[in-house]
């Protein structure tokens, strides 16, 4: 039987709101296993609360529900059967590298000799032998993530949990040390019996996992598991090797769509819900970007579609980038997502082929019906006397449903929406909005 390293059930996390009067649940009724000899890939978007259940399962921070088990153990504290591997580099500047590789170990009372002994073959496997002695001001960004990698590895953990380690590399770095890091676990050679990485990359994650679990948004839960059923090492030309990928696409640009299964999903018309407009977030994407996107779509596909896979490679953006214009495109009924392919809606071939004046109408009109926050502000200012109110108003509405930052987050984003669309006009000096009659 494969044996469970780590098992967390029915994970709840949730935060106060800063009023002080509810809460924002960012992971709900989770559960994941991880075994021995996998490594599993948390693949989500952001919001879906991918790194907060990693630090659950590592013991920084609390549960509000549910339960983690490591080694047959519960977590209540800091768990040491992990180690971790951050995106940001996290390295004392004070310290060498084999000193800053050392850390896990002397915290771990590990006396001096056997702990440089075991620190210099670490540095030696993540290929940072004759760099022992220098200084992080002194290494590349990929060097100082091998010396993340390095004193993660060296306290030998049952599993390395790594949080989108890869992120803050240039492309090149990145790939190279991704491919490294395979290589080790292939050859059998990885000082650690599990891998659990999270990242938004859906190529990363079929390059590197033989578990993908999928969680949504908003928020976080399992929407269901990929098995990455190919020989290792992966080969991104093998034909089923592209089928995952292009699965995991179609999952990750659907929302609602099954894990399991390939299913026609539609972009569904989103409607302001009079009982809680506010409650409906909007992507935080810029008109200019929605429209360059049409544009580009209508360019290269015309009436047909565009995948989105090869979109991301085409326009050369990140993958969580290009699901938020994505998903302001699908909102405001400009496109529709099918299996992974993108098509322009009549609406959106008419915004992308119109003229400034014409794509204002054009926008005006989608805002108000697809987008409720948008069209919440502009009804209340309509029907105020002068038609102006400060926007700390819409903002304190905001943080009932959101926390401080993503509320303001909403707050900016429907400003640039109602002002492209001439629904509202904002002075930020004076902080007020002032409407037109809708």
């Amino acid at each position: 039987m494969t044996e469970d390293l780590i098992v967390a059930t029915a994970v709840g996390k949730s935060f106060p709101t800063p009023d002080g009067k509810g809460q924002f649940t960012v992971l709900a009724d989770v559960d994941v296993a991880v075994h021995a000899g996998e490594v599993v890939a948390l693949l989500g978007r952001s919001g879906s609360g991918k790194s907060t259940l990693l630090r659950i399962m590592a013991g920084l921070i609390p549960a509000s529900g549910g339960t983690v088990v490591s080694g047959g153990r519960p977590v209540a504290g800091p768990n040491p059967d992990v180690a971790m591997v951050f995106q940001s580099f996290a390295l004392l500047p004070w310290l060498t590298v084999i000193e800053n590789v050392e850390l896990g170990l002397e915290a771990q009372g590990v006396g001096r000799i056997e702990r440089t002994k075991r620190a210099l073959r670490a540095i030696d496997l993540v290929g940072l032998d004759g760099f022992e002695s220098a200084y992080p001001r002194e290494l590349s960004g990929g060097m100082k993530q091998r010396v993340g990698f390095a004193r993660a590895l060296v306290v030998e953990p049952n599993v390395l949990f790594m949080d989108e380690p890869f992120s803050a590399l240039d492309v090149l770095t990145a790939e190279n040390l991704r491919g490294e890091i395979d290589d080790l676990w292939n050859a059998g050679t990885f000082p650690a019996k599990s891998i659990l990485i999270v990242t938004h990359n859906i190529e990363e994650a079929v390059f590197l996992a033989d578990r993908v679990i999928v969680l949504g948004a908003n928020p976080g839960t399992v929407r269901g598991v990929v098995s990455i059923d190919l020989p290792r090492p992966h080969n991104r030309n093998d034909g089923r090797y592209k089928a995952l990928v292009e699965h995991l696409y179609a999952v990750m640009t659907n929302p609602t769509m099954k894990v399991a299964a390939v299913p026609s999903v539609e972009g569904t018309k989103r409607a302001a819900d009079d009982a809680a407009p506010y409650s409906h977030p909007l992507p935080h994407v810029r008109v200019g970007t929605i429209s360059g996107l049409l544009e580009f779509v209508q360019e290269k596909a015309g009436d047909g579609g565009q995948e989105a896979a090869r979109l991301a490679e085409s326009l050369a953006l990140p993958v969580d980038d290009l699901f938020s214009i994505l998903d302001a495109a699908v909102l405001l009924g400009f496109a529709t997502v099918h299996s992974g392919v993108v098509s322009l809606t009549p609406g959106g071939r008419a915004f992308a082929d119109a003229s400034i004046l014409q794509s204002k109408d054009i926008f005006r009109e989608h805002a108000l019906e697809r987008a409720p926050i948008v069209a919440a502000i502009a009804a209340t200012l309509e029907k105020k006397d002068g038609h102006a109110m400060r926007s700390d108003f819409f903002l304190d509405i905001l943080e009932e449903y959101y926390p401080e930052e993503e509320a303001k987050r909403q707050l900016a984003t429907a400003i640039e929406w109602g002002r492209y669309a001439e629904l509202f006009e904002y002075d930020a000096v004076e902080g007020r909005l002032q409407g037109q009659a809708v």
